[in-house]
């Protein structure tokens, strides 16, 4: 092979026709899927994509900015699963289908809603993380009404965070954690009885 061709090669192993930002991601997170967070690295992924590692550096600047961008992707695939289970429901089946689907999502995808929810201080404000809020908070204001919408949605927050944990660690199991769920709803949508005429 003469050294002109070699030279071709390895542009073309580097940085082959097909690898853009969206298939470095959906690879990462599939790694991420299968063995964790832990276990992302940029050599193990500019293999699986048969790339030299120096290729993802056109995207990622480093680890830490690739496992940023993976997180930020969990959590448009969140959203995106959120929004699908709305559909044309009310405002209290509307909440029941969010939830239940966010739970479902932890359930089914451990270790992709641990990155989902892994931050570093200052990741509570991405840009995704503002859209997964926004469309949340809009559809609690639905239910409770504005004035009491941001305490609502804390609270009903925190509480699918904690049925997701408890769930995660195998102190309930995905039945129980499924009937906790629909009884805790039924206390927080009953509590809004009388604020919102958005209730049902």
């Amino acid at each position: 092979m003469s050294l002109e061709r070699v030279k071709i090669y390895s542009v073309l192993m580097a940085y082959p026709a097909k690898t853009d930002q969206s298939a470095i991601l959906a690879a990462a997170l599939e790694q991420v899927e299968r063995e964790g967070v832990e276990h992302l690295a940029i050599r193990s992924l500019a293999a699986k994509l048969g790339l030299a590692p120096n290729a993802l550096y056109r995207y990622f600047k480093n680890l830490a900015d690739l496992t940023a961008a993976v997180a930020e992707e969990a959590r448009r695939q969140m959203l995106e699963a959120l929004e699908n289970a709305v559909g044309r429901k009310g405002p209290a089946q509307t909440i029941r289908a969010i939830s239940e689907t966010y739970l479902r999502f932890a359930l089914d995808r451990p270790l992709v809603f641990a990155l989902y929810l892994k931050t570093s201080g200052a990741e509570e404000h991405t840009p995704q993380c503002k859209q997964n809020t926004a469309f949340f908070l809009k559809h609690v204001i639905r239910v409770y009404g504005e004035e009491r919408a941001y305490a609502a949605s804390h609270t009903l927050w925190a509480f699918l965070h904690g049925s997701a944990v408890l769930l995660d660690a195998g102190l309930v199991s995905a039945e129980v954690a499924f009937a906790n769920l629909k009884f805790g709803l039924q206390i927080w949508i009953d509590n809004a009885a009388g604020s919102s005429p958005g209730t049902e």
